[in-house]
């Protein structure tokens, strides 16, 4: 070995031992008799002395050293004197005196400093480039370290209770997860090809069918979606796990809750709040979507939605009657005293509003004896009364009033919370509320011939089974799915799966999907539902996506050792990267030639 002991590891418990260190040339100071090396490894940080008259050979090495040369050290361990004690650094009441210093590796002048508090004043993608220069910084170390114990602690967990880790394949065939596929073409098999999975879907369900009692796995899944700040490009992991017999959705809320709130715990400063007798709260789609305007709600903060149709029927206001007229709702939040918005932030709101299909936004701030705001001369006194009782208003509260069809005006009022939210620092860091959203609907409106979409997973079990699916109107069948939400990041989705043929049948043809193209699709899936599939469900947190909400990372990039750029390229390696055309000759594949340019 080419050291004795880590940069990090030693201690004054090691004072007048002779050790070998290596690692990084994290700095070097000459103050012309003595030189000082502060050398880095994975480990930490531990400061070399050279004496250059009594050392001349050492010397001569020392005043070569560079930021990030890696060298090698023999030395004496000592005592640092008191005036020079560092109680900042680990090993800062030691010091290792070299006698022999070896440059095993030189190093190019960096493109960037890798100091902690100057990386961001780094280009980020400079810094994707030269992600292995990135990766020496301790933030992205210890990172790398938490993700690894992160998984340890969730493999752990499973194989306690008894799940069985099981790989599924990653060459699969196409299938509709809600993304476009990742298509690998075939040589072998001209003019087919293969698809990366976008989750292990029907694999698990065929495990479950094949007698696998309860199944999880770290898997890589992969999307063509393009990123975000919470959505790696391409690829990311899940922790997936299903079970056989279950058949609601607490039953695997039960397994799930005990993890997440280890994980909290382990893996966070956060204080979880807001659970009810030890568990986490549960709220239907539609009472999230109506009193959050957002099936991904925020709970560390109380701002609600209110429903004001009825209050304000009875206003002879145009704005409101026509949209009351054409079934449409009208919806309030009441801000607190404290929160009292300036004109240009409620110009600023009314254009995100806008944005969220409804005409506008109106306010009107309460001061116990009169009002302010855009509506305080337009409504009628008695109307102003009502919304006084209604509410519970208290003075120099503000309510923001919008309407619209459908769920429109709780869309808009939720962007606005999240916005208010943000302004108002309401956000606190150091909580956690955990949340279950359920009873999705199976259906939204989509773009099929039939005009409908899968809202969430064509795989779920809808509420009622068949006879839902037959005799309800499609938007108003809700399906067994749901997902699991902190802080406002949803960081796992999940079902109870449908596991009869005629149900599923019915199901995609509500989609337009006939009978024989299911067949093409789903072939396997459908064929095992015939030999006897027990009832089952299971969900799959985000890994990626988990973590950076319990660490408050700004950036799921942050996560991954080799992340993709906000484009989906891999600066380091150059991908996508062309290819030869021999390469494209073996797949029976040509280039279309662009003809926008």
């Amino acid at each position: 070995m080419l050291r004795t002991h880590t940069c990090g590891q030693l201690r004054a418990t090691e004072v007048d031992q002779t050790v070998y260190v290596a690692g990084w040339v994290q700095s070097s100071r000459n103050l012309g008799g003595l030189m000082f090396i502060v050398l880095r490894d994975h480990s930490g940080l531990i400061q070399l002395v050279v004496d250059l008259a009594q050392e001349p050979k050492v010397a001569v090495i020392a005043e070569e050293l560079h930021d990030e040369f890696v060298v090698r050290a023999h030395g004496r361990v000592r005592l640092r004197p008191v005036e020079m004690v560092n109680p900042a650094m680990p090993t800062g009441e030691i010091e290792v005196v070299v006698d022999d210093l070896e440059i095993l590796s030189r190093s190019l002048p960096l493109p960037f400093s890798l100091a902690e508090d100057k990386v961001g004043l780094s280009n980020e993608n400079l810094r994707l480039e030269y992600r292995f220069l990135d990766l020496r910084r301790p933030s992205v170390q210890e990172m790398l370290i938490t993700r690894d114990l992160f998984i340890r602690r969730m493999r752990q967990y499973f194989q306690d209770l008894g799940f069985v880790e099981v790989q599924t394949p990653i060459l699969a065939n196409s299938s509709p997860e809600g993304a476009r596929d990742f298509l690998i073409p075939s040589r072998l098999f001209p003019y087919h090809c293969y698809a990366l999975p976008q989750a292990p879907q029907q694999f698990k369900q065929l495990l479950m069918i094949g007698g696998v009692d309860k199944y999880f796995q770290i898997a890589p899944c992969f999307r063509d979606e393009d990123g975000r700040q919470d959505r790696h490009y391409g690829e990311f992991y899940q922790l997936d796990m299903e079970m056989s017999f279950v058949d609601s959705e607490e039953d695997i809320w039960q397994i799930m809750e005990p993890l997440m709130l280890e994980l909290t715990s382990e893996f966070s400063s956060k204080k979880v709040i807001g659970l009810k007798d030890g568990r986490f709260p549960q709220l239907t789609w539609r009472e999230a979507m109506e009193t959050y305007g957002t099936d991904k709600p925020d709970l560390r903060y109380d701002l609600t939605i209110k429903p004001l149709s009825q209050v304000l029927a009875h206003s002879h206001l145009s704005i409101f009657q026509d949209v009351l007229a054409s079934g449409g709702h009208i919806y309030g939040l009441v801000l607190p005293e404290t929160e009292k918005l300036s004109r240009r932030q409620l110009d600023e709101l009314t254009a995100l509003a806008k944005t969220k299909g409804v005409s506008g936004l109106s306010s009107l701030i309460y001061l116990g004896e009169n009002w302010q705001g855009s509506l305080a001369t337009k409504l009628e006194d008695n109307i102003l009364l009502s919304l006084v009782k209604h509410l519970s208003l208290k003075g120099g509260e503000t309510i923001l009033i919008t309407a619209g069809p459908g769920l429109q005006a709780c869309e808009a009022l939720g962007a606005i919370r999240e916005e208010i939210a943000g302004w108002f620092n309401l956000k606190d860091p150091g909580l956690a509320a955990w949340c279950w959203i359920y009873d999705f609907p199976f259906y939204e409106v989509g773009s099929t011939p039939t005009g409908l979409n899968f809202s969430h997973n064509p795989f779920s079990l809808p509420k009622g089974g068949l006879e839902a699916l037959k005799n309800q109107p499609p938007l108003e069948i809700v399906a067994y799915q749901f997902d699991l939400i902190l802080n406002g990041v949803e960081v796992s989705s999940g079902a109870i799966r449908n596991h009869q043929p005629e149900v599923m049948y019915e199901a995609f043809r509500l989609v337009g999907y006939e009978p024989a193209e299911v067949d093409r699709r789903f072939g396997a899936l459908l064929k095992a539902f015939k030999y006897g599939a027990p009832p089952h469900g299971g969900n799959a947190p985000g890994i990626d996506r988990l973590l950076m909400a319990l660490k408050d990372y700004d950036s799921i990039r942050d996560v991954y050792a080799f992340p993709k750029d906000t484009q989906g390229r891999d600066l380091l390696m150059g991908s996508p990267s062309e290819v030869s055309q021999n390469q494209l000759d073996d797949l029976y594949l040509s280039w279309r030639q662009d003809t926008k340019k």
